[in-house]
């Protein structure tokens, strides 16, 4: 009788959760970098792509070092409060950690990273469930922007379509999505044959610490918002 697929043996040798010991060298590094660095900006981020922010961080690794994560693994490794920060001020710092947010130490100039943060934005195909920036709408006729071996995987994205003559004709209005909605899977799929690029990456500042100062950038955080968080 053959050998039951359950019986076999699997081996957890080379599977890691990422448990006390991660997270305690993620704190070390912080700690390590703050005396390193001059400054620490606090930036939020919209429509992250790890890609597109590993080629953004690579380009500045000669004067900074990036964190993302757990925002409370974050904290703790700058101080929660005046009694536990890190250095003088921090704790404000750990405090606008919410979100999707990450911390950038860095030894850039001030002018120069602000710069840098404001100036940056990278755009690429909506993905599902992201909220849709227009109202894209196909009018019934030709589709001569898709080649008629399209035509079953149009059909299946929910779109009224047929062959005529080899040509892919939309037998009625269709609209791919709306403004302010959510972004289906389907419509997802078809902004992306389309090549609509509707999502921005982009990085935002909040705040910057240095050993001489705290500066807010994003309106409507206040300190007493801070100190009461």
């Amino acid at each position: 009788m053959p050998k039951s697929k359950r019986d076999r043996a699997v081996t957890l040798s080379k599977t890691k959760k990422k448990g006390r010991e991660h997270k305690e060298n993620i704190v070390s590094s912080i700690r390590d970098a703050v005396e390193k660095y001059n400054s620490i900006y606090v930036f939020s981020f919209e429509n992250m792509r790890n890609l597109k922010f590993k080629q953004f961080r690579e380009q500045l690794k000669s004067t900074s070092r990036f964190f993302l994560g757990s925002n409370k693994v974050m904290q703790v490794a700058l101080g929660r409060s005046e009694s536990d920060e890190m250095r003088p001020g921090l704790h404000k710092v750990s405090k606008l950690l919410r979100g999707d947010s990450g911390l950038c130490l860095t030894n850039m100039p001030v002018e120069e990273a602000q710069r840098i943060f404001n100036e940056y934005e990278d755009y690429d195909y909506a993905r599902t469930g992201s909220i849709a920036t227009e109202t894209v709408e196909l009018k019934e006729g030709p589709l001569d922007q898709f080649t008629h071996e399209m035509e079953p995987f149009l059909r299946k994205q929910g779109m009224p379509v047929r062959l005529n003559k080899g040509v892919v004709e939309l037998v009625g209005d269709f609209v791919v999505c709306e403004e302010g909605n959510p972004v289906s899977p389907e419509a997802s799929r078809i902004l992306r044959l389309m090549e609509m690029k509707m999502a921005t990456f982009k990085l935002n500042l909040i705040c910057r610490w240095s050993p001489e100062d705290f500066e807010m950038y994003q309106e409507g955080l206040q300190g007493s918002d801070i100190e009461s968080s």
